[in-house]
């Protein structure tokens, strides 16, 4: 039997995720018997097309059996997508719902599928989150993907669908990196109306980024600000085991959303396809799940409630 052989390609190496990902690909090409090449983009919808195009289009080494990859931009690269297929190659995309897939597996026949998690779920779930730590209403700051991304826009779709109607958010940008959500919260921290009596709780669209936004209030000078912005409640994305799920152990966030990795599911669903010549649904829907669960995260509330007087 023919060796297969895949390209991943993540959108960077700085965030706790997208190694998650890697991680679990190289575990699971190992136990199938998959060579995979992993390659980073490094948050650049220019870089990842440019590199794709160039395995693609390449005369003088042989093409991979797929392509299995997570979109920087915003176009999920439809023709780079038609390139690849009509190589020949498979083509997966991770994380992201598009629209073109529909038209290029009635045109070709090599494996042309998605996986992704439901980041509008993914987003109501935080938004359940907010009501469970602040059912009185208040203010949050929310730390969001960059803005041509979907996922950041479905999430922050989502958490609005369920956030208490007496919570208002304050967003900012942030590029799914704990540098670039330190830098934001850093700039945002030298304005005058970034007091922290006008906030309530401090929600990252992934777990990094909320951990950078730790880091800038950690270094502000002023001892009083800065103890009472670390007091309020962090929230973050993705849950990780050593990671997210270790900081909401740790205290470092109130809560997490566990998004489990879909690149060993993906390598697994594209090696059968090829091997058996079946074409996977256009769209597989992964779930997620709040760390700890909302009941948890309502009783946990309610007692530190207790524990300092309040009702």
């Amino acid at each position: 039997m023919k060796k297969l052989k895949f390209v991943v390609s993540l959108t960077t190496d700085d965030n706790d995720y997208q190694m998650e990902q890697a991680v679990e690909a190289s575990k699971v090409a190992a136990k199938l018997g998959v060579e995979i090449q992993i390659m980073y983009a490094e948050n650049d919808a220019i870089v990842q097309s440019q590199q794709l195009l160039k395995i693609i289009q390449s005369n003088t080494e042989p093409h991979p059996d797929g392509i299995i990859f997570e979109p920087v931009g915003g176009t999920a690269m439809p023709q780079v997508a038609r390139a690849a297929a009509a190589a020949g190659i498979g083509w997966v995309v991770l994380n992201r719902e598009v629209d073109y897939l529909v038209d290029l597996r009635r045109n070709f026949k090599v494996p042309l599928f998605s996986l992704t998690s439901d980041h509008e779920e993914i987003g109501r779930i935080q938004g359940r989150q907010i009501a469970a730590l602040l059912p009185q209403g208040g203010s949050v700051l929310l730390i969001q993907g960059p803005a041509e991304s979907l996922a950041a826009r479905q999430r922050a779709t989502g958490m609005q669908e369920t956030k208490p109607a007496s919570v208002q958010v304050k967003s900012m940008k942030a590029n799914w990196t704990e540098a670039s959500a330190y830098k934001a919260v850093s700039s945002w921290l030298k304005l005058s109306t970034s007091q922290p009596y006008t906030m309530n709780a401090i929600v990252a669209q992934d777990d990094s980024m909320s951990l950078g936004a730790r880091k800038a209030f950690q270094e502000i000078p002023q001892s009083v600000a800065r103890e009472q912005w670390l007091a309020m409640p962090f929230l973050g994305i993705d849950g990780m085991p050593k990671t997210g799920q270790a900081y909401v152990r740790q205290g470092w966030l109130a809560a997490t959303i566990i998004v489990p990795t879909n690149t060993g599911t993906a390598i697994e669903m594209l090696t059968t396809a090829l091997r058996t010549g079946t074409n996977p649904p256009e769209k597989t829907l992964i779930g997620a799940q709040s760390f700890p669960s909302i009941e948890d995260l309502s009783r946990k509330r309610s007692q530190k409630g207790h524990a300092s007087g309040k009702s």
